[in-house]
């Protein structure tokens, strides 16, 4: 079975020909529960997300954050394995038909198996993967598989970049390109700032493949501010914060959900 690839290409297509932004939401799986996750990326299609990134919970997330890295904690020691991810993106999946990714450092795949990890997000209905940590000239066998599965491969890009490693990594790159608003880790911030703009210009000089921008946006002002200079703008502290927050599983959904809808309509005002 091929990956949905194209499913991601023509999701973001979409939003481009409604002139907006697509919104991309970022839920570790395991979290709060296997099943519970699994409801949670539910909750933010139905609030208005185009798109959804599925955490790999680790135990090392070099560029996670501690909201982030408090919840892939709960995952983990709720027992969350692979297979627990490649479920969570197949129902996930097949109940919302939106394109699903996972994020994941490359430790884990690099330990289960190129070629079945591959595979396995593509029967489950993958649209690819985000890996913050491979780097490109290491990559090789990866975009061999995920190529001939129909997967996207997602490389995240920094304002350190320069121009000519930015034009090495879209090269590579496919579905799209993850701008990181600033160095350092994920989590809100009170301004995603200038620096995100000028990364996303540079970037676009180098490809046609759209370029979203991740790393601090938290509510529908940054959002509709990011959304006038990207393609997407993704959002993953938040949501996991809203979860945390949540005196009960039903409250948090409720509370993503309603996340989900103030940031769908905050990149329709770009």
């Amino acid at each position: 079975m091929s990956g949905n690839i194209e499913l991601l290409n023509s999701t973001l297509a979409a939003a481009r020909a409604e002139d907006r932004a697509a919104l991309i939401a970022y839920l570790p799986a395991g979290f709060p529960t296997v099943d519970g996750g699994i409801a949670a990326v539910k909750a933010v299609v139905a609030g208005g997300a185009d798109v959804v990134e599925v955490g790999l919970p680790h135990s090392d997330p070099v560029l996670d954050g501690p909201v982030i890295q408090t919840a892939d904690d709960i995952a983990l020691r709720g027992g969350v394995k692979i297979a627990d991810v490649m479920r969570t993106v197949r129902e996930a999946y097949e109940a919302t038909g939106v394109p699903i990714l996972v994020m994941t450092y490359w430790n884990p795949i690099d330990r289960y198996g190129v070629e079945r990890f591959t595979a396995e997000l593509a029967e489950a209905g993958g649209a690819g993967c985000i890996l913050p940590d491979l780097p490109v000239q290491e990559s090789a066998l990866w975009r061999e598989h995920a190529g001939k599965h129909g997967l996207a491969t997602v490389f995240v890009v920094a304002p350190s970049s320069k121009d000519e490693r930015l034009a090495t990594i879209t090269a590579a790159g496919s579905g799209f390109v993850y701008a990181a608003s600033l160095m350092g880790v994920t989590g809100t911030r009170v301004s995603v700032g200038e620096q995100a703009q000028e990364l996303v210009r540079r970037t676009r000089a180098t490809t046609d493949i759209p370029v979203c921008v991740g790393l601090g946006v938290s509510n529908a002002g940054q959002a509709a501010e990011v959304a006038g200079f990207a393609d997407g703008v993704i959002v993953g502290s938040a949501f996991v914060k809203r979860m945390l927050d949540a005196p009960d599983e039903a409250a948090g959904l409720a509370a993503v959900r309603s996340l989900a809808a103030d940031l769908a309509e905050g990149v329709r005002k770009r």
